[in-house]
């Protein structure tokens, strides 16, 4: 039998939304220890998927998409968490399914092949690459020749972004607070981006600006604070600023948590979840569950710098995705 847990992912924002000078998307996001999705796989003469869960007809067609004629698998939902709430839960979800077929039957295929086969990443990358390798993640979008359109990654489908730079993410408390809201999708999400964009070539600059110049470094060098405050401006430009606007109740509590001391706060994709970063997690954590109340999840968590784990109980090995040759951190 098998075991795969995936991470979670924040999803800081998209940089690119202009595609004046021939790439669109590319993405910046960071993988989180917690939440996880869990599942236990095994060969059936049947297949079923089972397990309290809403991702039940996502696994089901993502295995569908790779089990050889003939051939059964029995997946059984241990964990998981919501859709639609900024966390990424779709690409782990289909992902995960995908290689409990893969990994039982031997099909051989990478992570990258795999994302293909069940059509993911065709936007962002980052999902892919979190369940693949985890830590920080900077991807470098697709070429506008070849996607032709403003697209969410559920309407795309194209291969997952070429990943320009992966590196581990320092031991920083991460709080999460989840308010109980969904963020866009299907339809309505592909209406934003044919409504929002082209963005601004200026603000495309400027955020490119502040990803080379403040977040990267901030990042290399340990320094929180000045994260924290990369995050802050990341909010404010480009698409992620679109993506604010659409949730106002994620606006306020990012702005309760600055008052309250964090260094750094964002919304993960559309939202509704909101991140922070700060001296005193505690303390952060304590002001988004006042404000949230009895109507959200407040928790903190670190990130992962470790892609699924794929654990083998009738071999009592335990895998998890290593970062090859051309994976290695480049800054």
């Amino acid at each position: 039998m098998l075991i795969i847990t995936t991470p979670s992912r924040l999803h800081l924002t998209l940089i690119d939304m202009n595609a004046s000078i021939g790439r669109v998307d590319g993405s910046i996001g960071l993988t989180l220890d917690e939440p996880v999705i869990s599942i236990k796989a095994e060969k059936s003469d049947t297949f079923e998927i089972t397990g309290n869960s809403e991702h039940l007809e996502r696994m089901r067609n993502s295995a569908a998409l790779l089990l050889p004629a003939g051939e059964g698998i029995h997946i059984s939902i241990e964990k998981d968490y919501p859709s639609h709430v900024g966390l990424g839960s779709g690409t782990q979800a289909a992902l995960a399914a995908g290689m409990a077929v893969n990994r039982i039957y031997n099909l051989g295929l990478s992570v990258f092949e795999l994302a293909i086969k069940v059509g993911r990443g065709g936007t962002s990358g980052i999902g892919v690459a979190a369940f693949e390798k985890g830590g920080f993640i900077l991807d470098g979008g697709h070429k506008f020749s070849e996607k032709k359109a403003f697209l969410p990654s559920a309407a795309s489908k194209l291969p997952p972004a070429p990943v320009l730079l992966r590196k581990d993410f320092p031991d920083w408390d991460i709080v999460v607070a989840i308010p109980e809201l969904k963020g866009a999708s299907s339809k309505k999400e592909i209406n934003i981006f044919k409504e929002k964009c082209p963005v601004p070539l200026r603000e495309v600059e400027g955020l490119s600006h502040i990803i080379l110049m403040q977040m990267l470094p901030a990042l290399v060098e340990e320094d929180i604070v000045t994260f924290g405050k990369s995050i802050n401006s990341i909010q404010e430009i480009g698409f992620k600023k679109r993506e604010v606007e659409l949730q106002p109740v994620s606006l306020k509590l990012m702005q309760a948590l600055r008052e309250g001391g964090a260094y750094g706060t964002g919304m993960s994709s559309f939202g509704p979840t909101v991140y922070a970063f700060g001296e005193d997690a505690g303390d952060i954590e304590k002001i988004a569950q006042e404000f949230l109340g009895e109507k959200g999840n407040v928790f903190i968590t670190k990130a992962r710098n470790e892609g699924a784990r794929i654990e083998n109980n009738s071999s009592v090995r335990r895998d998890t995705f290593n970062i090859g040759a051309s994976y290695k951190d480049v800054i």
